[in-house]
């Protein structure tokens, strides 16, 4: 085993449920928060802040991965496979600007691994591909019944309905890159 060396990247792929939920099955990753960025609006937004649209924050998930265990590019790829980069402010039944499809970066090497998977994934998808890749500002924790969601509550609905299905799809997609 190489040196451990963690990396960090913020994405948003529309409710952070689920999103946190994919990232927390892939080898490599050490950890997964999830949160609030990209707005404007003055100190730290609660979820019903968020959920108003007003505030302009998107919810999001920070994840730290080991990148001697798996690179930016493959964290990014299974981003953009495990939700539908194009369309706009939405993700299935979750509709508003808080649930873009967002890739936030802290250097020029993210934005440019960044780039490259967004042309390497746009042949996947008959529509143009609308993620936001912008420079990651203030992220704000979420509240703590928002932190590992999908582990605290599998048999809830929304977990059954929306999530299960991506989880199925990673697994099938990424077998070799998940616990």
């Amino acid at each position: 085993m190489g040196d451990i060396k963690l990396e960090t990247i913020t994405v948003g792929g529309g409710c952070f449920w689920c999103t946190e939920a994919i990232f927390q099955e892939i080898k490599g990753v050490r950890s997964v928060v999830s949160g609030y960025t990209g707005g404007n609006a003055p100190g730290k937004p609660t979820y019903r802040e968020i959920c108003s649209g007003l505030t302009g924050h998107a919810e999001v998930v920070r994840v730290t991965f080991d990148n001697s265990m798996i690179t930016l590019y493959d964290i990014l790829h299974i981003f953009m496979t495990t939700h539908d980069p194009t369309t706009l402010n939405r993700q299935g039944a979750d509709v508003g600007t808080q649930y873009r499809s967002a890739i936030y970066y802290i250097n020029d090497d993210q934005k440019k691994i960044a780039e490259h998977v967004l042309m390497d994934v746009a042949g996947l998808y008959e529509n143009p591909i609308v993620t936001e890749l912008t420079p990651l500002g203030i992220f704000y924790d979420a509240e703590d019944y928002h932190q590992d969601y999908y582990k605290n509550n599998p048999s809830q609905a929304y977990c059954q309905v929306v999530i299960d299905p991506k989880l199925a799809k990673l697994r099938k997609l990424n077998a070799n890159k998940v616990n």
